[in-house]
């Protein structure tokens, strides 16, 4: 009886060791978001303004604003993201759906994501700058630092998009076999939407790595500050941007930290409208 008792309480005290130890990491995470967040505020907050997010800059980026740089980070990421997603959400269900675990085709094609995913960013901006920019004639352009951007998200969201088919039951897949569903019909109604956090958390991670994106940039979209007119044109990135104030313009800390600001701005907001979009979206198809 009492190595009974001595067991219970050792594993309540082993629970509770648990769940202290899970509750400080998402305390320390959160700290770091917030200490983050409060150093941006606290070195940008003064010189952010309305003015500084619709004019051209001046003075090498210690004057005016960063109108261009954000049009040009926008075309960027809607290039990358344009190009990225079909193809990768069509690896991924073409490896969830109609390939084995086991196929030799489909495990060449992981190991390969999981190559290309390790490859550091400073490679993808030079094969960008040697294939797109050079062999295909793009030149510096936000054209360019697209694509180049979309062969660094291609693992990620395949992926991540591959992990969330694979979490749907089966029994969403026996019971529209069932019902006389094909398996296209299935997975437009079934299995996307019941993916459709799993995706749209993959996405946010590629729009993210997108967003703070330098290295690719610097050989594929160029340094440009001015408004671009088409996708051909050169364009500054956000994160590029926020790397030069930072590194090579004297006096540029106080507009570099406003940008930076923006930058985490633009990422909550990103993050925000694509998970109520996901939860609506899956919310809509539980109740139809």
């Amino acid at each position: 009886m009492h190595e009974v008792r001595n067991t219970h309480a050792w594993q309540i005290l082993r629970d509770r060791g648990v769940q202290f130890l899970i509750y400080a990491s998402v305390l320390l995470i959160s700290a770091v978001f917030i200490w983050i967040l409060v150093d941006l505020i606290r070195g940008g907050i003064a010189h952010l303004s309305w003015e500084f997010l619709i004019e051209p800059p001046r003075d090498t980026g210690r004057a005016g604003g960063i109108a261009p740089i954000l049009v040009s980070t926008l075309l960027i990421l809607l290039v990358a993201v344009l190009t990225a997603v079909p193809i990768a959400w069509t690896t991924a269900i073409l490896l969830a759906e109609f390939v084995a675990v086991d196929n030799a085709f489909g495990k060449a094609v992981r190991f390969s994501l999981h190559v290309l995913a390790g490859v550091p960013s400073i490679v993808f901006g030079l094969f960008g700058n040697a294939f797109f920019s050079i062999y295909l004639g793009l030149g510096f352009s936000i054209l360019s630092g697209g694509l180049t951007l979309a062969c660094m998200l291609l693992p990620i969201l395949t992926s991540t998009a591959e992990a969330g088919l694979r979490t749907v039951p089966n029994t969403y897949r026996t019971s529209a076999s069932a019902l006389g569903l094909t398996r296209t019909a299935a997975l437009i109604h079934l299995i996307l939407p019941a993916a459709a956090p799993v995706l749209a958390a993959g996405l946010l991670l590629g729009i993210g790595r997108a967003l703070a994106e330098t290295a690719a940039l610097l050989f594929t979209s160029g340094y440009v500050e001015r408004m671009p007119d088409s996708l051909l044109d050169s364009g500054r990135a956000l994160a590029l941007h926020i790397f030069d104030l930072s590194m090579n313009v004297p006096g540029g800390d106080t507009p570099a930290y406003a940008s930076s600001l923006v930058l985490v701005s633009l990422l909550l907001c990103i993050n925000i409208l694509a998970m109520k979009f996901a939860h609506g979206l899956q919310r809509r198809k539980i109740m139809t």
